[in-house]
């Protein structure tokens, strides 16, 4: 299904030791900055599209709703690739995974979004409109936790094949 992975320069067979990382290197404030900063990017178009999902207003926005998404999607990879030069600069070369879960969190930051909306703006109550609520939301999350993590790591990867392309050995 998947080709052979084509390294975009020389590798060697031992891996090199990996330095202590420090406290704003951790994948927590990786997680926290490549979140939260795309998050910031969408949270008010949150409040229309959740109160056209859950509450009776209708969305006529779509243009906007589509220049938001364009707008999500770059600084998204943006974001991760900024990470991921900040990781490697510092000798850690495992940067896949970190950039999965970096901007993978902003699905995070909707589903806390979606518990204030909830409990602040919603006049839902009731066991069946709670866990159809936080069923939907829990499953929309996942799939937006899974879209960005997919953008933050192909354009990562871009971004190392590109780096690591270029480089200039003695």
């Amino acid at each position: 299904m998947a080709g052979n992975f084509d390294a975009p320069c020389r590798t060697k067979n031992i891996a090199r030791e990996i330095p202590p990382v420090s406290w704003h290197q951790s994948t927590v404030v990786h997680m926290i900055v490549g979140g939260f900063l795309p998050f910031s990017a969408i949270s008010v178009e949150l409040y229309y599209i959740f109160a056209t999902v859950w509450g009776r207003e209708a969305y006529t926005l779509y243009g906007i709703l589509l220049l938001v998404f364009v707008i999500l999607i770059s600084v998204t990879a943006c974001i991760s690739i900024a990470l991921t030069y900040h990781q490697l600069s510092s000798e850690d070369y495992r940067w896949w995974w970190k950039s999965i879960s970096s901007s993978g969190s902003i699905g995070l930051f909707v589903f806390a979004y979606s518990l204030f909306y909830y409990y602040k703006r919603s006049h839902m109550y009731g066991l069946l409109q709670t866990v159809e609520y936080f069923g939907y939301t829990i499953l929309s999350c996942y799939i937006f936790f899974l879209m960005m993590a997919t953008i933050s790591f192909f354009a990562s990867l871009k971004f190392v094949k590109y780096i690591y392309r270029n480089i200039k050995m003695d």
